[in-house]
């Protein structure tokens, strides 16, 4: 039996939010950048674990009350954004499924190589835009991942704050007291 298969047609103007629930559960990643449908396919399963490993690690070092989601929908003034983790405030709504940047404190992109150039130019940028004060970009390489870290400044663009890789483990103050290790994490 033949698999049914999904049409669509773009709208006749720019996308918007309400359009991503008309497109397929189909894993793939669909974030609007400026009003156009970027779409990114499923992550590989060490890209997975990975973002589970971080996560599991800022929810431990997490104050009662914050909530360390995977995948996320994030709105922001240039459309909606997916980030690999983000840290909502407890204020946030707790069945939310788009949050708005006041309830964020931090957002973790993990590279890959469909994601590589958004996560390094242009998310920041949006992110920075949303007001989001950290952003951690994480790079998977050939002897682990290395966390950049980076601080939202003036409300307009981010200040590196430092890298921490899998020979250097490190306290870090953002956004609250953590220890982070990435050798314990999978390449």
């Amino acid at each position: 039996m033949a698999q049914p298969t999904f049409e669509w047609r773009p709208p006749e103007r720019d996308w918007r939010e309400q359009d991503l629930f008309d497109l397929p559960e189909d894993g793939s990643r669909y974030e609007i950048i400026d009003g156009s449908l970027h779409v990114t396919p499923p992550p590989g399963y060490g890209h997975q674990w990975l973002a589970d490993e971080i996560r599991t690690a800022i929810r431990a070092a997490a104050p009662a009350g914050w909530m360390i989601i995977r995948e996320a929908g994030l709105r922001t003034p240039a459309g909606n954004l997916i980030p690999d983790i983000t840290a909502l405030r407890p204020s946030a709504p707790p069945d939310g499924m788009w949050a708005n940047p006041t309830d964020i404190a931090l957002v973790v992109e993990i590279e890959s190589p469909s994601s590589r150039r958004h996560d390094r130019f242009t998310k920041p940028a949006l992110y920075a835009e949303a007001g989001i004060p950290f952003y951690w970009r994480v790079e998977r390489g050939d002897f682990g991942p290395v966390v950049y870290r980076y601080e939202l400044v003036k409300k307009v663009h981010y200040n590196l704050l430092g890298t921490v890789g899998p020979d250097d483990p490190v306290e870090v103050t953002e956004p609250w007291p953590m220890r982070l290790d990435p050798s314990a994490w999978p390449r």
